[in-house]
């Protein structure tokens, strides 16, 4: 009912719908449009304002302010609609503005945003008037700002000379009042600096006096810690002399003993177990014992000729550690790199010596393996398995060498066997009285 009396072509309403709203004027037609939006159903909304049907007021002139202004604009028939939401809850600007004469006490940007929905007759210069109303206010507005704040300036730069011309005549006194404590303070210095070198004057003969003094205490010091130098020297080298005999003494004593002993637990341990091997009678033979005949559980020479094994075959490992005192000496990286190259260094150390260890505690035999020192990359942190030695090379020895010198260490007529495909090893070790072994032949009996 509105639209009817909406402006046409010859009031500028095309003009006034290609130039945007005055900021003010925009801000009370959502406003306008917000508070009608909530009386009407969700299928009078325009399809891109149904999603904010469920918003409150606040919110949807918040977040739908652009959507909403832009179907007043370009929707008749939901502005329409807002129009009469608008006359239901002001009558009486809505009938102001229907009879063309607003009330003069009203807001103009009410005004303004009121003509732009309800387009009475003439709203388009209602809503330029107030957009010109708006520009006017805000310049006087500006005006009485920049006023206000130009008295302000005026009145702290005033301000500001006057705390100028005060801070000058205090520094001007508290200038004058520092040169004369610096006169004082020259008159003092002057004194002060022929004090001083009165003073250098008499240090400089002290310090004579008292480096001739320390220089003539320090040539004697030298002299007697010269001496005594000297004679801690000699007493240092005789000490050092007497303590190498004496260990060299007490080294050989224990080792010859220790040779010598465990030479005789093997002779003792050899011959015991030859008796049980050959089965010999006690030493007090009877009757009895004296005829020829087989024995059940007896061995004949049948039975020992079967015993005959391959050279390859890994049974043979184990009648020689059964010998008494074995000493089964290992080439820890000749081995591990035989069976399993592929692993890395401390890995192939832990299964060695892991196998080891339960080869040890089924044989009871003596079982040391050693390592080359120089394949390290740093200092191994590794607790020896039960039963097993665990040995690295020095630095400038190598595995081979060391094996060599615990060969050579045992005492003659030991039973020493060495695993190792190393031939020079193996030779070095046969010609020092050892058994050597292939590395193949002990990976098989560990596997």
């Amino acid at each position: 009912m509105v639209e009817s009396a909406g402006g046409g072509p010859g009031d500028g309403a095309a003009e006034m719908l290609d130039r945007p709203l005055p900021d003010g004027v925009r801000r009370r037609v959502v406003q306008i449009v917000s508070d009608g939006f909530g009386g009407l159903t969700v299928a009078e909304l325009p399809a891109q304002l149904r999603q904010y049907a469920r918003f409150a007021p606040n919110r949807r002139a918040k977040f739908a302010g652009n959507a909403m202004a832009a179907a007043l604009e370009t929707d008749p028939l939901f502005r329409q609609r807002i129009a009469e939401k608008f006359r239901d809850a002001q009558p009486e600007l809505s009938g102001a503005l229907d009879s063309g004469s607003p009330t003069p006490a009203a807001d103009p940007l009410d005004v303004a945003a009121a003509a732009y929905v309800l387009r009475p007759p003439g709203w388009v210069k209602l809503v330029t008037a107030a957009g010109e109303e708006a520009q006017r206010a805000d310049a006087e507005r500006a005006d009485e700002e920049s006023r206000a704040e130009l008295e302000r300036l005026r009145e702290e730069l005033a301000q500001a000379r006057e705390q100028t011309r005060t801070d000058t005549e205090r520094l001007r006194t508290e200038l004058e009042t520092a040169r004369k404590e610096a006169e004082s303070l020259h008159r003092k210095l002057r004194s002060a600096l022929s004090d001083v070198k009165r003073g250098e004057a008499a240090l400089r003969k002290v310090q004579g006096e008292a480096e001739a003094v320390r220089a003539e205490g320090q040539a004697q010091v030298s002299a007697a810690e010269s001496e005594t130098r000297r004679l801690k020297a000699r007493l240092g080298e005789a000490e050092a002399a007497l303590e190498a005999t004496r260990r060299a003494a007490r080294e050989g004593r224990s080792v010859e003993d220790m040779r010598v002993r465990l030479l005789l637990d093997t002779v003792l341990d050899a011959a015991q177990g030859l008796r049980r091997e050959l089965a010999l009678p006690p030493v007090s033979v009877r009757p009895a014992e004296t005829v020829d005949a087989v024995e059940p559980g007896r061995m004949t020479p049948k039975d020992i000729a079967a015993r005959a094994l391959s050279e390859h075959d890994p049974a043979i490992l184990d009648q020689l550690l059964a010998l008494p005192q074995a000493h089964l000496v290992v080439d820890g990286y000749n081995v591990t790199k035989t069976g399993y190259p592929q692993m890395p260094l401390e890995k192939q150390r832990l299964r060695l010596l892991g196998q080891l260890s339960a080869l040890a505690a089924q044989t009871g035999a003596e079982v040391t393996c050693v390592f080359d020192g120089a394949e390290l990359a740093a200092p191994v942190l590794l607790a020896p398995p039960r039963g097993v030695r665990v040995l690295f090379s020095k630095a400038g020895v190598t595995a081979d060498e060391l094996i060599r010198q615990l060969v050579r260490a045992e005492p003659p007529g030991r039973p020493v066997i060495v695993a190792s495909t190393d031939r020079e090893v193996a030779d070095g070790v046969a010609k020092a009285g050892a058994r050597p072994v292939a590395s193949a032949m002990l990976l098989k009996r560990l596997s």
